[in-house]
């Protein structure tokens, strides 16, 4: 949908604009944008925010008022982030940025504006063209012009939010139908979010911090699946950055997007737990409910589900439903042993480390958890997301760790067919190793479906669409998982990688610098070299190679990764011998051929970069699955090979 057009004051007849900056010409009524005569792609949301900005002109444009306009105040939606999405996409078609705007200036906390001179033509619809007639002005955040009526303003403001909002939630209509349920609710009026601080652990002894680390995780799993429709919860690793970071409730609320946060603490002896929690509102920092509680440890499991239920009768009353009864979820550890669960616990910390020690060790306490309680649904479905893991960033063949991968997520199911995490699990193997689209994309959609509040099935599905092409239904997705983790280094260096996937290179290098200046060397921002490469930035990736003299690492992926750029750059010699240190690590231990096809194609060696393919192909990498999509395959695109290769993988051509 698009702005209603406006009156210009003068007459009843319908004009649009053309608005023209540098060497752009927005045409509002086409919905067009050009460059020097030149149509460019530009999706909807950003398009409205280009038109009210160059409607704006000479003033600012505030993101508060962009916010009032969309949503009601007592309405949650991630509007931040769909407008910092949207502006990052739009400095990417200008070729803009934000460190050294020429068109689009952020005013620090109020809001953007155009910094070039903006002419402006009026067309009526017949075609006839007047220059416009007066100049935009702004009163009380109604922008009108000449002599327009204030509903014209609304109209106009309706317009935006509409439009917005359409190209938020844009997506195919197949894909929209089933969504519908899912986004919905994260729109709809009186929906809360709530984050649980990391419990602290006040037993004196940091060996123990696997105990209070894994309550934490396990009380965001309860208190996501009690309500979606009206509660949405945060991850465990956007709330994990304030276990040591005490910040202000204050902070915490508009970092996280949260109205309240659950805090608690643990303290621990040999066989007795003792846990404090409280509710807070974060505006506020009032206290809503605070308790107490003592027990022993093989009391543990019924413990949280005690709490839970407190905090949902809490949680209730707060958003005005307070005669709402509800069933508290099913215990997801029902049955499971105090013994069992608390290995469970130490598999769930060494996971989240996103190591390969800590895959490594979290198999280990994953599969010493299933030989204490062979009924853990949770410690299956955790065992089948390591050995995924383990083998994607240990750059292994997969033959070894992916079918027990396979038969791990298969039990989880079995033992439990309510739990996202378990369906999640078979999503990703059916994904990864089968190349089994159709079950994994139902495996995805079913997750959603039984924990909207899973983030990592909103990301792992994301990373799915994608790969297939569907990139606005992946915006979608990875969108969910931001809200709900929104401090997550690798959900936001995925959108990043989605962005470059869709060829949307400026907005993917954006992205992928924001993470960075979070965490400068968080590994898989590596892939902004790429970009770079396919944008000709040569110094960019020049400027970063002198750090990578001598280094001792011993990842195959490392060195696949470093013979291609050293090859796209033009240093050859550098790139053979990053090349030959891959051919010595294959002859000790064979890695994945597509580490090696990766490499060759630094090189510009495309028949032997075929044949690894071809390699990879037939030992089911996991990391294959993005060939489709992927611009680094580019220059294989015109074999018969690799057209055999993506018929094999069940990709359409």
């Amino acid at each position: 949908m698009h702005c209603p057009r406006r009156s210009t004051g003068r007459s009843m007849q319908v004009h649009t604009s053309i608005f023209r900056f540098g060497p752009y010409e927005l045409r509002s009524r086409t919905r067009e944008l050009y460059k020097h005569g030149t149509k460019l792609k530009l999706r909807a949301q950003p398009f409205q925010l280009l038109r009210a900005l160059l409607e704006r002109r000479g003033d600012v444009l505030r993101r508060e008022e962009l916010r009032d306009l969309l949503w009601p105040k007592e309405t949650f939606v991630d509007f931040e982030h769909g407008l910092n999405a949207a502006i990052s996409e739009l400095r990417g078609v200008l070729n803009d940025t934000a460190s050294d705007p020429r068109y689009i200036e952020t005013l620090p906390k109020l809001g953007y504006r155009i910094k070039v001179p903006v002419e402006v033509e009026e067309q009526g619809l017949n075609g006839a063209s007047t220059p416009a007639t007066a100049p935009v002005a702004a009163v009380e955040g109604v922008v009108e012009v000449g002599e327009a009526s204030g509903k014209t303003g609304s109209a106009w403001r309706w317009g935006v939010a509409v439009g917005i909002l359409a190209a938020v939630m844009g997506a195919t209509v197949g894909y929209q139908e089933w969504s519908r349920g899912h986004a919905a609710a994260q729109q709809e009026r009186g929906r809360l979010m709530l984050a649980v601080l990391p419990f602290e652990n006040l037993t004196g002894d940091a060996r123990q911090e696997y105990f209070s680390d894994g309550l934490t995780e396990e009380m965001i799993a309860q208190l996501g699946r009690l309500d979606p429709q009206k509660l949405g919860v945060i991850a465990r690793t956007s709330v994990m950055r304030y276990k040591k970071d005490h910040a202000q409730l204050e902070t915490v609320g508009r970092e996280l997007g949260v109205q309240y946060v659950l805090e608690g603490s643990v303290r621990r002896d040999v066989d007795k737990v003792r846990i404090s929690a409280q509710l807070v509102q974060t505006k506020d920092q009032t206290q809503v409910w605070a308790r107490q509680y003592d027990r022993e440890l093989n009391n543990l499991l019924s413990l949280q589900d005690e709490i839970a239920k407190e905090i949902a009768v809490e949680i209730r009353v707060a958003i005005g439903d307070p005669k709402r009864s509800g069933a508290a979820p099913k215990a997801r550890l029902a049955g499971t042993s105090y013994e069992a669960y608390d290995l469970y616990l130490r598999g769930t910390y060494f996971w989240n480390k996103r190591t390969l020690e800590g895959f490594a060790r979290a198999v280990d306490a994953f599969q010493a958890a299933i030989e204490k309680d062979p009924n853990s649904a949770p410690a299956y479905a955790g065992l089948a997301d390591s050995y995924v893991l383990l083998n994607g960033y240990g750059g292994l063949l997969p033959r070894e760790l992916m079918p027990k991968a396979r038969e791990a997520a298969r039990r989880a199911v079995e033992l439990d067919g309510t739990l996202a995490e378990a369906h999640t699990a078979m999503a990703v193997v059916a994904q990864d190793y089968d190349w089994d689209w159709k079950t994994a994309e139902k495996e995805y959609r079913k997750a959603i479906e039984l924990d909207p509040n899973y983030a990592t099935a909103h990301h792992w599905y994301a990373e799915y669409l994608a790969v297939m092409g569907r990139f606005e239904e992946a915006e979608v997705e990875i969108n969910h998982a931001r809200q709900l983790d929104p401090l997550s280094l690798i959900v936001a260096t995925d959108h990043a990688v989605i962005l470059y996937y869709a060829r949307q290179y400026d907005q993917a290098i954006e992205e992928f610098r924001k993470v960075r200046e979070m965490e400068p060397h968080f590994p898989r921002t590596d892939m902004i070299y790429h970009v770079y490469l396919k944008k000709g930035m040569f110094q960019e990736v020049l400027a970063d190679l002198e750090t990578e003299q001598g280094s001792k690492n011993e990842s195959p992926w490392y060195w696949a990764e470093l013979a291609y750029r050293e090859g796209q750059v033009g240093r050859t010699a550098e790139a053979r011998r990053a090349m030959k240190k891959l051919r010595d690590m294959n002859r000790r231990k064979q890695i994945d051929p597509l580490a090696m096809a990766i490499a060759c194609l630094g090189l510009n060696e495309g028949s032997e970069a075929m044949d690894w393919l071809d390699k990879s192909y037939a030992g089911h990498s996991i990391s294959l699955i993005s060939v489709k999509v992927d611009p680094l395959f580019d220059p294989l695109r015109g074999e018969s090979k690799f057209k055999n290769i993506l018929r094999g993988m069940g990709y359409a051509e």
